[in-house]
């Protein structure tokens, strides 16, 4: 049975307990990011800069909780490397799509992941042909490592796929936000939630797996769908008061307040900070909140009684990866 979710503490890796938001920014403000996700990372500054440095450093000191277990001992450091260069990738295309609204971007630039030859130098107007080569040269990394190891060949077609469900995820958010009215709990739960990256992720790790018995792939997917969920759930109640400041609406906590008349759709266009503080407050009092994390903790208990289904990864370790996750959006709520 899944323990209660205590969002007041969060353990580290090194096992100590945190007592408050901020000292656990300071633990995470502490991780060593490799050279090469530095690099991106300071790219990602000067092209984009939307993001604090906070969210890479949180995700790569993450990993190792929900990282298949089958993933050889000696590719831990490369598997992890390789996730958090994918986060960087998928992060910045949510930029476009939600945060900056650039639709000519984002439309030039979901392209790369399936078609080499996507440059910014004959890119059309309207295009920021900075971005579009920070995402080809950043794509060109992930894909010259993924392709060194072991499986590679094996789950390539299924990582294609994954990686455009993804982006299709960012695109149903941008067309959330230019179509208000048509926000529903329904499609963001199915949807949205692929914008959390469980099965590209998951795919790494099988590349990288060699003791993984591939007739237990569908067993395996079929568990990622209800975690996938969870992950966003956990993103949902960490992320949603910012989203509502940048008018993104896409969050299923916003997709419910609206639902029910807790917000209108008035209100949430571009409000200014006054506004954005009222709705904050007035969503929060209706409970809402509340409601997700008892999801959440009802579909932790239910994944765990099936488990059982795979005998060359060890799930039970991966769900509580998950629940450790959970603990650490809690924690880290305000700072991504």
């Amino acid at each position: 049975m899944a323990h209660k979710l205590e969002p007041a503490t969060t353990t580290t890796r090194g096992g100590g307990m945190l007592d408050s938001g901020v000292e656990y920014a300071r633990s995470i403000d502490l991780v060593e990011l490799p050279p090469a996700i530095r690099d991106a990372a300071d790219r990602y500054d000067r092209v984009i800069g939307d993001r604090d440095r906070f969210l890479w450093k949180w995700i790569h000191n993450l990993f190792d909780e929900f990282t298949l277990s089958s993933v050889a001992l000696d590719a831990a450091d490369a598997v992890r490397e390789q996730k958090t260069l994918l986060t960087i990738f998928v992060t910045t295309m949510d930029d476009l799509a939600e945060m900056n609204g650039d639709s000519a971007t984002f439309d030039r630039a979901r392209r790369i992941p399936f078609d080499s030859d996507v440059r910014a130098a004959d890119a059309p107007d309207g295009v920021d042909r900075e971005a579009v080569e920070f995402l080809a040269d950043l794509w060109s990394d992930i894909e010259d490592a993924l392709e060194e190891a072991p499986r590679y060949a094996e789950f390539a077609d299924l990582f294609e796929y994954d990686v455009r469900q993804t982006i299709n995820a960012m695109d149903y958010s941008r067309v959330l936000n230019d179509n208000p009215r048509g926000a529903n709990r329904a499609e963001a739960e199915r949807f949205d939630a692929y914008n959390m990256a469980m099965f590209p992720y998951a795919c790494v790790d099988l590349m990288h797996s060699h003791s993984f018995e591939r007739r237990e792939l569908g067993a395996l997917r079929s568990l990622l769908c209800e975690l996938q969920q969870m992950a966003r759930i956990g993103n949902w109640l960490t992320t949603w008061e910012r989203e509502l400041v940048e008018g993104d609406i896409s969050s299923g906590i916003l997709v419910c307040a609206l639902r029910r008349n807790v917000i209108t759709q008035a209100e949430v266009t571009e409000p200014d900070e006054a506004t954005a503080e009222r709705l904050i407050e007035r969503v929060k009092s209706h409970g809402i909140e509340s409601e997700f994390t008892r999801e959440w903790e009802i579909r932790c208990r239910a994944v765990r009684k099936r488990t059982a289904e795979l005998d060359s990864v060890d799930a039970e370790a991966f769900v509580n990866g998950l629940e450790t996750v959970m603990n650490h959006h809690l924690a880290s709520d305000g700072y991504k």
